[in-house]
């Protein structure tokens, strides 16, 4: 298998160099003063592709910056990165894999080689099987063990098994298909299915259970309730393949379990979990919105994959919203980037990229294993944008921190109340024009000499009210949220988040870190139920356990 090979030190290259000197000079850029002295600054800095409009100039750049940061795109050799993973070279080295998430939407007719293997046909079979499963639950024609047709399906999953399908979901409500309802279940704790199971019931009831292993904690531990639920509803073993379908590549633990094989749908090992809603793990999409509407989403994310791949650095949406990432991380001492939709749909989207960002970047060493020699990625955070303005957007505004933001935003609303959507849309631009133009001490005190203020009261009040400016973001336009649409957003920050991995040089695609709380929660767990005290347990955790055992009833 080929590797992809990556220069060591992206900060010793000229052009780091270059990007550092020119951030000296822009100490004291102005975004106000450069829309003023320039008339063309928005037509010059935004461009539209696949759908989607953005707007990247209220940025702390010129063109001399975005110059600059493509150069270094260039000089990192990004198109041959982007070149292997469309290839399926192994830009996953720590685990010797490809990551094809892209072959998932490709069309039938490619070919897509792993080991001299095609792959596509058999991402193809997958679809055809989904195609079936989910026309036979809208059809009515797949029953329950009391013969009543499905009419809820809930996913079993955790991490990209749930955050993903749970976004494309709730985005596309406006395209959910009548008569199926879809839940998504994750979390350990029982009340998360105490609570669902009390709204549904167990004869009308399809499971989805979502696991590579089929052995997840969380995952394996809900599924061992719900068959529980089921049976206690009056379910039986006998017919409990009519009401649990696994997604998963072990399929001799779904079969012990009680699924049948034709229920069973694969997942490859060059899928990672946080890109996999593409894949099978989709289904409960699929259950949700249609299968029509699931190959739309696909179409949306390839046509964002060619543009991807084919458009030149200075006009590639996702190489620039990584290059402007690594502008604010590397040269201004970013730590965090805000994501902002301004759609009720959409609200779960800022959990689906915190995974996607800080699960594949969250790293500290490179390909090779050496440190990386610069910071990496950034903590994600945010929410819907009406929300968040009155409550976390005065730290954007006034508070010490340089925090980018992404706005989101559609031009036209599902469900149009009065001149809600208007306003909806209005705020977004507001707060965007907001944090670049900010409030200079002079017009603060215009303001308040306006409202009849004497000047000591004037001075006292006026450097509360100073708003800095000067704070970047960008905004994303789609005309509707639609599949096709969707599709190409989520896939735009997939390849932004690659984008960026490559010019550090590290792997997106591994995620060790998140082992090792698992393996310890083994043991943790098993001191809890009594057993030995380990000598590798800390005095923090070994008092807590203790706490934990004094007081635990049940």
């Amino acid at each position: 298998m080929t590797y992809y090979q990556h220069p060591l030190d992206v900060t010793a290259l000229p052009a780091w160099q270059a990007l550092q000197d020119h951030r000296a000079r822009l100490q004291n850029f102005s975004m106000r003063e450069a829309f003023n002295s320039d008339p063309e600054r928005f037509d010059r800095l935004s461009l539209s592709s696949c759908g989607l409009f953005l707007d990247y100039s209220k940025n702390l750049i010129t063109g001399e910056t975005r110059d600059l940061l493509v150069r270094l795109a260039r000089d990192c050799g990004l198109q041959r990165a982007i070149d292997a993973l469309f290839d399926g070279e192994a830009v996953n080295a720590s685990e010797n894999r490809p990551a094809l998430h892209t072959a998932l939407r490709r069309p039938i007719g490619d070919r897509v080689l792993v080991d001299g293997v095609d792959v596509m046909p058999e991402v193809h079979r997958v679809l055809h099987q989904m195609t079936e499963l989910v026309g036979k639950v809208h059809d009515g024609l797949w029953r329950g063990y009391s013969e009543k047709p499905i009419t809820d399906v809930v996913n079993i999953g955790i991490g990209g098994s749930f955050l993903g399908p749970q976004l494309v979901s709730e985005a596309l409500l406006p395209f959910a298909q009548r008569g199926v309802r879809c839940h998504y279940l994750a979390n350990i704790d029982g009340s998360s299915f105490h609570e669902l199971a009390a709204r549904l019931r167990a004869e009308t009831t399809l499971f989805i259970v979502s696991s590579k292993s089929f052995g997840t904690l969380e995952t394996l531990k809900n599924a061992q309730a719900a068959r529980r639920w089921y049976l206690a509803q009056g379910g039986s073993e006998a017919e409990l393949y009519r009401h649990f379908i696994a997604v998963t590549s072990n399929q001799e633990a779904a079969v012990a379990f009680g699924i049948h094989e034709e229920n069973i749908l694969p997942m490859w090992d060059w899928v990672g979990g946080r890109y996999s809603l593409w894949s099978a793990i989709g289904l409960p999409i699929a259950m949700s919105i249609g299968m029509s509407n699931f190959k739309e989403l696909l179409s949306g994310a390839y046509s964002m994959d060619q543009h991807f791949r084919e458009a030149p650095f200075e006009q590639n949406m996702p190489v620039l919203l990584a290059l402007l990432g690594i502008w604010y991380g590397n040269f201004w001492s970013a730590q965090t980037q805000a994501i902002l939709p301004y759609d009720h749909y959409l609200r779960n989207i800022t959990k689906h990229l915190q995974q996607l960002d800080m699960e594949s970047n969250g790293k500290r060493v490179l390909q090779d294993g050496a440190p990386a020699p610069c910071a990496t990625g950034p903590v994600i955070w945010g929410g819907v944008g009406c929300n968040g303005q009155h409550a976390y957007h005065q730290l954007l505004h006034q508070g010490t921190l340089l925090i980018p933001a992404d706005f989101i935003v559609p031009v036209v609303s599902y469900n149009p109340v009065a001149d809600h959507h208007q306003w909806l849309y209005a705020n977004c631009l507001s707060q965007s024009q907001a944090l670049m133009r900010g409030k200079t001490l002079e017009e603060a005190e215009a303001e308040l000499r306006a409202q009849g203020l004497d000047e000591d009261e004037v001075r006292r009040l006026a450097p509360h009210k100073v708003i800095p400016g000067n704070r970047p973001s960008n905004t994303l336009v789609l005309e509707r949220v639609s599949p096709r649409r969707l599709g190409a957003l989520v896939a735009l920050y997939e390849h932004k988040v690659f984008a960026q991995s490559a010019i550090w040089g590290i792997n997106a695609f591994d995620q060790w870190g998140v082992e090792l709380g698992k393996e310890l929660g083994k043991n943790v767990y098993s001191r809890l139920l009594g057993a030995e005290q380990s000598t590798a347990e800390d005095q923090s955790t070994q008092g807590l356990i203790d706490f934990f055992r004094a007081r635990h009833r049940g």
